[in-house]
């Protein structure tokens, strides 16, 4: 999931700025990860180590009494034809949507919504987010029939769910190796495939 920082707030945001949340708005889950510096205690040399958290928040449209902080950015991009000619060869492929907001998949409509590509700092980010939802539209019922998508309990922090975003990533790695630009997005799968698989290690 993708969301921008100037369009989404979480409560205490939204309380600290003397707003308030519009009756009957949900919110969504965004995932925050960063690297930090720990000293292993079997060397006792410092390494560093990924960070990962979650927050509820809600889009700014979802809130009353709040303004945005900052003028809606966009970048000139063009496509890569590689990465347009993998998109374009999936076969089957579920529906697809360019609303701003967030990139996701939903399962029960066989749908990805991606932001549009002017949304993106970099064209290579924008591939890799189609990339990573095309991945998890591939665990449909109607294509691989993957628990992490089908299954009911395969909710945030979920063993299945840390599961799927690990296919999910690792998948969509994969194919920007294919679309030659896995250089560019490397480091960032990296750092988010080792996150949810110390998520995945710590679940006893």
């Amino acid at each position: 999931m993708l969301l921008d920082p100037g369009e989404y707030v979480t409560f205490k945001q939204v309380q600290e700025a003397k707003g308030k949340v519009k009756k009957g708005a949900k919110s969504e889950i965004v995932v925050f990860w960063k690297w930090i510096e720990t000293e292993n205690k079997d060397t006792g040399k410092e390494e560093k180590i990924p960070l990962l958290r979650y927050y509820r928040v809600f889009n700014i449209n979802q809130c009353e009494g709040i303004e945005r902080k900052r003028q809606e950015e966009t970048f000139e991009h063009d496509p890569i034809e590689e990465a347009e000619n993998i998109i374009k060869g999936y076969t089957n492929s579920p529906s697809f949507s360019y609303n701003p907001g967030r990139a996701y998949y939903q399962p029960s409509i066989d749908h990805i919504n991606i932001p549009p590509m002017k949304d993106f700092r970099q064209v290579e980010e924008y591939y890799a987010t189609t990339f990573h939802e095309c991945i998890h539209s591939t665990g449909h019922v109607s294509r691989l029939k993957r628990i992490g998508i089908t299954s009911a309990t395969a909710h945030f922090g979920s063993e299945e769910y840390t599961q799927e975003e690990l296919v999910a990533e690792i998948g969509g790695s994969m194919l920007t190796g294919l679309a030659g630009f896995v250089d560019v997005t490397f480091d960032n799968s990296v750092a988010y495939i080792q996150s949810w698989l110390r998520k995945l290690k710590d679940d006893k």
